[in-house]
Parts: structure tokens; C-alpha cells; sequence
């Protein structure tokens, strides 16, 4: 549920699952917005596909759903979304910076198409809605959405709920 709890194990050696005790949930402020609510699990859902054959989940991720949750009433969740994915893809090493398009190999002007991952393609051979290249790159390169408009935060929002 994307729900960040406290809370003590007790009987660790005995059990196939330790028990938990003393479970308490650490409240954010934005917790009863509804809309926000919807934006954090819907976020929260994209992760349960990509790190389930994890045996082990590093610090890494815990803090960026950390650091997304003590922004989320202070800024637009989408935008936090996008740049915590643009951070997520960095960190694991999948960022597609090039400026060559995926599908035909051929370089990319002046729109640019994203795919899944925030795989770089021309417009035409997506059949997708474009970006100006430039603003992708700053985005890339920043890894802030403050120089997108809304509508391009839109755009950037429904390939990260594609998957990750």
C-alpha cells in the first residue's frame, strides 16, 4: 500500500515469518487528499513488478520513496513521479541519453518520442506524441521538471505508469 510503518519483530529465529509488534504508521500530511492518495499507490503499484525477484532491496530505493513522500503535498506528484523515475533509471544504469532513435537508428532532430524506460524515438515511428528534444535533454541532464509545462509532465507521467 506504500503505507510507511514502525514496528519491532518478535520471535525471528522460530518462525518462517517473524511477527510484527507495536505497529504504528508514520502519517504524511497529504495522506488524506484523495487525489494524491491515488497518484502515490498508483506509483507505489509500478514497483511491486520490478523488484519482485529481488532477493534483497537496497537502501536506494527505500530513500527514494522517501524523499518522493515528504515532497508529495509540497509539489505536483506527477512531476516527483517523473523525476524519481529519471532518478531510478540513472541509478540502475538504463538512462538512454543518446539522441539516436531506438527503432531506426537514425539520429533525432528537433521532437523526440519516449518509449517505455524513457527510451528516445522519433515521433513518427512511435505514432506517438512528440517533446522538443532540447527540453528532454535538460531534463535528462537536470533531472527536474521545472522547465516542462504540465501538459509535457502529463506525457512523461503515462510512460512511467506504463512500468518501469
Amino acid at each position: 500500500m506504500g503505507n510507511l510503518v514502525d514496528f519491532e519483530t518478535e520471535g525471528e529465529g522460530s518462525y518462517f515469518l517473524p511477527r510484527l509488534r507495536n505497529l504504528s504508521q508514520i502519517n504524511f500530511p497529504w495522506l488524506f487528499d484523495k487525489n494524491k492518495l491515488l497518484l502515490w499507490h498508483n506509483f507505489i503499484k509500478c514497483f511491486e513488478p520490478h523488484l519482485k525477484e529481488t532477493e534483497e532491496i537496497e537502501t536506494f530505493y527505500y530513500e527514494l520513496l522517501l524523499n518522493a513522500a515528504k515532497k508529495w503535498h509540497k509539489q505536483n506528484p506527477k512531476r516527483i513521479v517523473c523525476e524519481s523515475y529519471l532518478a531510478l533509471l540513472a541509478y540502475e544504469g538504463r538512462l538512454h541519453d543518446e539522441e539516436i532513435c531506438y527503432i531506426c537508428e537514425h539520429p533525432i532532430r528537433e521532437q523526440i518520442a519516449l518509449m517505455r524506460a524513457f527510451i528516445p524515438a522519433h515521433p513518427e515511428c512511435l505514432y506517438s506524441a512528440s517533446l522538443p528534444k532540447e527540453k528532454i535533454r535538460t531534463f535528462f541532464k537536470t533531472k527536474k521538471t521545472i522547465h516542462l509545462e504540465d501538459d509535457e509532465v502529463a506525457y512523461l507521467y503515462d510512460i512511467v505508469m506504463k512500468g518501469f
